[in-house]
């Protein structure tokens, strides 16, 4: 993310845009989903295409194989990826159930809690004491605050719905890359799997250098890194798929 002028960063934070901001509701980065789904869509369906390369496949199986693990792949991830976020939802909600019953039953140790919280941040003597009866005020703040200070989770911004979305839909997209060169015909096999491999390449320091511009790091090291990755996972697929070849033809 670039970095904002002096006079920007000034007008973001006069009174009123503070509050606008605080007051507008948040929404979790769908960047990570969409990384997450993009990559994973590449490897899988590129170590697919390494696969069926290093084992002799043609290239007419290795299209059907490379479309058939890009949609079974893609769901299974956007299901595990909703999943998780459901789970995360359950976890806050079961921290919630278990703050409300210990407020209930035994506030005063519960107050000592937050005391204890907000001591280790440097209060002390009455300020502590007005900052506890403040948060303990409210049932809501004073549960709101133990989970987030206690069990450090929070739920701003997260949709499991939105999440597994964001990652089948990134799957689909970047994950079909590797296996146009396998849709397009007149093709030799050795320069179809070049070309695939080419594609992959792009994509995986593409995906790599456009995280780090977001996120405002550096590009070129981020994006090697997710090449070298990627690359490794299409190696291991080749790998495995001229072991497979060279077994079948010994036993064969």
């Amino acid at each position: 993310m670039p970095n904002p002028s002096r006079s920007q960063l000034a007008a973001d934070h006069e009174p009123e845009a503070v509050r606008k901001r605080l007051t507008t509701p948040v929404k979790a980065s769908t960047l990570p989903d969409a990384v997450l789904g993009g990559i994973d869509g590449c490897v899988t369906t590129f170590a697919v295409v390494s696969g069926a390369f290093g084992a002799g496949f043609s290239p007419q199986v290795a299209l059907v194989l490379g479309l058939a693990n890009l949609l079974a792949d893609g769901f299974s991830m956007a299901v595990s990826n909703y999943e998780a976020g459901q789970a995360h939802l359950e976890e806050i909600a079961s921290a919630e159930r278990t703050e409300r019953e210990h407020i209930k039953f035994v506030p005063e140790g519960e107050r000592e809690e937050i005391r204890q919280l907000f001591r280790s941040k440097g209060l002390e003597g009455d300020l502590l004491e007005q900052v506890v009866d403040v948060l303990c005020r409210d049932p809501e703040v004073w549960v709101s605050t133990m989970i987030r200070e206690e069990y450090g989770l929070s739920s701003v911004g997260l949709s499991p719905l939105r999440s597994a979305m964001t990652t089948f839909v990134a799957f689909l997209l970047v994950g079909m890359v590797p296996l146009l060169p396998y849709a397009m015909p007149g093709l030799e096999v050795t320069t179809r799997f070049f070309t695939s491999l080419a594609l992959a390449g792009v994509v995986f320091l593409g995906i790599g250098m456009l995280k780090s511009v977001v996120y405002g790091l550096r590009p070129w090291r981020s994006g090697l890194r997710t090449l070298i990755m990627g690359t490794a996972a299409a190696g291991l697929a080749f790998g495995a798929g001229s072991l497979v070849q060279s077994l079948l033809g010994v036993w064969a």
